[in-house]
């Protein structure tokens, strides 16, 4: 099976679920999504709010396709521009990091990694730009309120998080993301180890016999 991610632009939001393409929960603080939601157009603010931060900032979502049929989404920024993380408990979240926000594989889909890879593109893409971390909330019991905005606590600690700030139902999740300048160091000084724990004589080695 091929797979491909891609990132979102405002011509392919429509590849998104309905449900990624409606959800408004991050993208606005609480009492201005009850107001969409209610007498508004979730989907008008979705696109609204990814020109804003494509304009603004950059990329800031991605698409991942299986045999090109879209299988999962992903979006992130910078704290600034996501209003409902300052809603939380474990708030505020690092200045030094984007956060990462909906994380959403559809369910027929699910099992294959495929949350794994979207945050790998994640990574790869902040590490390029100069970030230092991804941070994430995450939700503790899912099960209780069903699919929604906030990505499972489990599943970000099994793909490499861990726990900055613990809450029992909302804990605030960090990822630190390596500059490739510290790669190098870091392959550069292994080398370095590997070179000196082998010695090599240049001396010719003894005769292992007496001549006659």
């Amino acid at each position: 099976m091929s797979r491909r991610v891609v990132g979102v632009t405002l011509d392919n939001l429509e590849h998104l679920s309905k449900h990624s393409r409606t959800c408004v929960f991050w993208e606005l603080a609480p009492h201005l999504k009850e107001q969409a939601e209610e007498f508004g157009d979730t989907e008008f603010e979705k696109e609204a709010w990814v020109s804003s931060v494509l304009l603004e900032w950059g990329s800031c979502g991605r698409i991942i396709y299986l045999d090109g049929i879209p299988a999962g989404s992903v979006f992130y920024a910078p704290p600034a521009a996501v209003p409902r993380s300052l809603a939380f408990p474990t708030s505020p979240a690092s200045p030094d990091a984007v956060l990462m926000t909906g994380l959403e594989v559809l369910p027929e889909f699910r099992g294959g990694g495929l949350g794994r890879v979207l945050v790998q593109t994640v990574a790869k893409d902040l590490t390029r730009r100069g970030v230092k971390a991804i941070e994430a909330f995450g939700d503790n019991r899912p099960e209780v309120d069903g699919p929604g905005c906030v990505t499972p606590t489990d599943f970000l600690l099994q793909v490499g998080f861990k726990t900055v700030r613990p809450h029992p139902r909302w804990p605030r999740l960090r990822l630190e993301l390596r500059s490739a300048s510290s790669w190098k160091e870091d392959v550069e000084a292994a080398l370095e180890r590997l070179l000196s724990s082998v010695t090599v004589s240049a001396a010719p080695a003894e005769p292992s016999f007496k001549p006659v």
